[in-house]
């Protein structure tokens, strides 16, 4: 009985010696992530590439319905076989039509997908290694779903880990903070 209450005792000790020696801080995921440079950029660049696409398509668009109004202008003086044969006509231009606007958007949404998942990952891995550097066993993720219910506001080192993550440069909200 004796060697199991020190044997405790030892395991006690040897766990509060270990506690003291546990760094741990959170980040707010989604801040950190929007807050990263190269995430405002590829928004930025995905945007400008959606309205362009976006504008693109609306032109083609108005064209057709030029289009779709020449016809109906002199469908009545035509032959019923050329008003099925342009009517035919028509509705394969408005099917290609919308099958490229399909598949332009979806290589939009796919590209913008892939840029951002391969951000996300660059940002866990700095994360990582940022623990490592600076002594931390630990460093929670906050996110909008609110994991972390409470934390004392000292280890929130969301802010550092964006300034660090952006190379030092001061981001936007925290430029709005000192004015």
């Amino acid at each position: 009985m004796k060697k199991f209450l020190w044997l405790a005792s030892a395991v006690l000790v040897f766990a509060s010696c270990n506690q003291q020696n546990v760094k741990t801080g959170y980040v707010n995921n989604t801040k950190v992530v929007s807050d990263y440079t190269e995430m405002k950029v590829a928004q930025e660049k995905w945007t400008k590439r959606n309205n362009e696409v976006r504008a693109e398509l609306e032109e083609k668009a108005k064209q057709f319905q030029i289009e779709v109004q020449g016809y109906q202008n002199i469908m009545k003086s035509m032959s019923k076989a050329n008003k099925e044969k342009k009517e035919q006509e028509l509705m394969a231009k408005q099917q290609g039509l919308q099958r490229e606007q399909q598949a332009k958007m979806q290589e939009i949404q796919q590209g913008s997908q892939k840029e951002i998942d391969s951000i996300i990952g660059k940002v866990k891995d700095f994360i990582k290694d940022y623990g490592k550097k600076n002594g931390y066993t630990y460093i929670y993720g906050d996110t909008e779903v609110s994991n972390i219910l409470y934390g004392k506001e000292e280890l929130d080192i969301t802010e550092e880990v964006v300034e660090a993550l952006n190379g030092g440069k001061t981001t936007d909200s925290e430029e709005e903070k000192k004015e």
